[in-house]
């Protein structure tokens, strides 16, 4: 098959000798569905979510796919009320779509990891599309994107289904 990679994030991803999992289009735009896709667990889905603060300034937090992001922990880590961003910010602060957001050749924002991902050996970003996972671990992640560590993620929910 083809890749259908966005050239920035296959040259990013062969730089760190990193191969993404490649599906069919569509197939993998939220947690559960990547999951269900790749065969692991929904907290091993590193999804990847864009905020603006209120100077109008993005973040990109990556956090598990089963937890949910507490506003306050945001508030204290932007240092002011922060929102998520809007399929269109979010595709003008990343140049990629909802759904395929990852933080491979990101430039121009902050990259935060949140702790929620550390319970797994092996995580999976996407790789820019709605059709992808990277497995790859925590440290790793935190290392190749220069991420700053964060604690913003709700705990995850114990009576989620798994898939």
């Amino acid at each position: 098959m083809n890749s259908s990679l966005p050239p920035r994030v296959k040259a990013f991803l062969d730089h760190h000798d990193l191969k993404a999992l490649e599906f069919e289009p569509g197939s993998t735009p939220t947690s559960p569905l990547a999951a269900a896709q790749i065969g692991c667990e929904v907290g091993q889905i590193a999804k990847s979510l864009v905020f603006k603060d209120k100077a109008e300034a993005f973040h990109l937090i990556v956090l598990a796919g089963d937890t949910k992001v507490s506003s306050g922990k945001v508030k204290r880590l932007v240092g002011s009320d922060a929102s998520m961003a809007s399929h269109e910010e979010t595709f003008l602060a990343t140049g990629f779509r909802v759904g395929g957001v990852c933080p491979f050749a990101i430039e121009g924002l902050p990259i935060y990891l949140d702790a929620s991902l550390k319970r797994w050996a092996t995580i999976y970003p996407a790789a820019g599309n709605d059709a992808s996972g990277v497995p790859v671990t925590y440290d790793r992640l935190l290392e190749i994107t220069g991420a700053q560590e964060c604690d913003v993620a709700s705990t995850p929910n114990p009576d989620q289904p798994k898939n």
